[in-house]
């Protein structure tokens, strides 16, 4: 029997809390203020709301990314060409096709033409998306963008393991991770990245999803094992995955679920004596509730006195992301438990819509872009709201331009002081500089997602990477487009440099000096 962490008189509060939340999910998330760019609100619900962002945001211009000059003048000409290069090619659909093909063909397992293509890989996707291979090139790399203004997420970029002796040497990796930001100069690393699909075997957390998904279904179903925790469904949460009702876990499984608790539970209080925060990564649809059982079980030991040390991840191309983070972090905030979100879009949508039609149900991710950005931003704007009012924490890890402008501004219109160590932006390394220097610039905290690893270990990062943005990348080139602006500015500068030193007016007042 698992040890529980609240006392039962606490706990109490659960059912009625939650039956509250879903019998009025829909008002209740209806009067947080939205972050919606691409539709006007009722008039009614705007007088309901505190603020509306998007007003806000036409008289509180706080982001400058025209200036490319500033934004991209600290960068090395020879860095500049080889991100403009980089990005190009992200940006190819074919090519990413082709070397998507590439890398997941029988051509990878003749060891001379995988050994050049990983090489090739690592020295141009690698070098631009990744912090290094060992930790000494990730501190490296930590410390570079530090003096450029931004901290470091350290990823120790491996996943999906199967058993428990790889589980345990994954844990090790994670560990060095803390032992190398608390080496590092104080603030240049901002949180250290974990997924449980490295520490726990991914076949035992599909078991654990299933089990969890039919005790939503019918709360009678005991399972002895499971530790208190925080919602983690809501009522438009996809429950296909489990059609049938599943088996207990055997002995061997709730042995192999403890260990994995163990090594989480360790990784937990290695942050908390180093003063770490740990963010746990959002994966697919199919672990993902168990994913958010260790979570929350976590969080509920480590949270304290408004100190969140384990932050969950919210995917807003969910359906369900804006119920699901409204009743986690109003359940969180009535037991006394402060907790952080790391806010993103998603990176698994070819893999949920093609599991979702297999199935024959709806894929569980909104059907179109537009409202994938309508949900992100009301869950930007309910977090930082929550903020204002002295409670939690978030990572608003975006890429798109708008929404950063529009969080930036809600965040000077509700008093969010710059620089509040319960608000960063994040961008993954080598993408949306423009919008990380625009960030920085206007004074927030702005953190990298550093993967570092192997280049083999990486792959899986890379190949996830090149399926999410290739339409990002082609659609929205505004880095690319900076970059080739600086680039000529440098370019006319040094051809008017040489014409100077090149006219006789030059040369007389050169002589005359010496």
């Amino acid at each position: 029997m698992a040890t529980k962490f609240l006392s039962p008189k606490l706990l109490n509060t659960f059912p009625s809390f939650t039956r509250f939340l879903n019998s009025a999910s829909s008002a209740s998330l209806a009067a947080v203020a939205p972050l919606n760019f691409d539709e006007k609100p009722e008039p009614a619900a705007v007088e309901k709301q505190q603020t509306s962002l998007k007003q806000e945001s036409i008289t509180n211009a706080t982001l400058d990314l025209d200036d490319h000059q500033r934004l991209f003048g600290s960068i090395p000409t020879l860095n500049l060409l080889r991100s403009s290069a980089n990005l190009g090619l992200a940006a190819n659909e074919r090519f990413v096709d082709f070397g998507m093909w590439i890398m997941n063909s029988r051509i990878m397992e003749t060891s001379l033409v995988r050994g050049a293509i990983l090489k090739t890989v690592k020295h141009t996707f690698f070098q631009h998306f990744c912090a290094g291979e060992t930790t000494e090139e990730a501190a490296d790399c930590v410390r570079r963008i530090h003096d450029k203004g931004f901290r470091g997420m350290l990823v120790y970029a491996v996943e999906h393991t199967s058993d428990n002796a790889g589980c345990d040497r994954n844990l090790e990796g994670f560990l060095g991770s803390v032992e190398l930001a608390k080496s590092l100069p104080a603030s240049s690393v901002s949180f250290v990245i974990a997924k449980i699909t490295a520490i726990c075997p991914i076949g035992l957390l599909k078991r654990v999803s299933d089990l969890l998904r039919w005790q939503y279904k019918d709360p009678s179903f005991y399972l002895p094992w499971k530790l208190n925790t925080l919602p983690i469904f809501s009522d438009s949460s996809a429950l296909y995955h489990t059609l049938e009702k599943p088996a207990p876990l055997s002995p061997k499984e709730e042995s192999d679920l403890q260990l994995a608790h163990q090594r989480l539970l360790k990784l937990c209080q290695k942050c908390v004596q180093d003063n770490v925060a740990l963010t746990i990564d959002a994966e697919d649809t199919s672990i993902q509730p168990a994913i958010d059982y260790f979570t929350y079980s976590s969080a509920i030991m480590y949270n304290q006195d408004n100190n969140p040390i384990v932050f969950g991840t919210i995917q807003a191309y969910l359906k369900d992301a804006k119920e699901r983070l409204f009743m986690t972090t109003k359940t969180a905030q009535s037991l006394g438990i402060p907790m952080g979100f790391k806010l993103v879009r998603g990176a698994y949508m070819s893999s949920e819509s093609k599991l979702a039609s297999l199935l024959g149900y709806d894929s569980p991710i909104h059907n179109s872009i537009r409202e994938t950005h309508a949900c992100y931003n009301d869950c930007a704007s309910f977090m930082l709201e929550t903020i204002a009012d002295g409670y939690g924490a978030v990572i608003l890890a975006t890429h798109n331009v708008q929404s950063g402008q529009l969080a930036a501004s809600k965040a000077c219109n509700l008093g969010i002081q710059k620089g509040n160590q319960k608000l960063e932006f994040a961008q993954l390394y080598g993408m949306s500089e423009a919008l990380s220097f625009g960030l920085r610039n206007a004074g927030f905290q702005v953190s990298k997602y550093l993967p570092y690893g192997p280049v083999d270990m990486v792959m899986p990062y890379l190949l996830r990477r090149a399926e999410e943005n290739r339409g990002l990348l082609s659609a929205s080139s505004l880095d690319s487009v900076l970059m080739g602006k600086e680039l000529k500015r440098r370019l006319k500068k040094l051809q008017f440099a040489k014409s100077e030193m090149a006219s006789p007016s030059s040369m007389k007042i050169e002589i005359g000096t010496h």
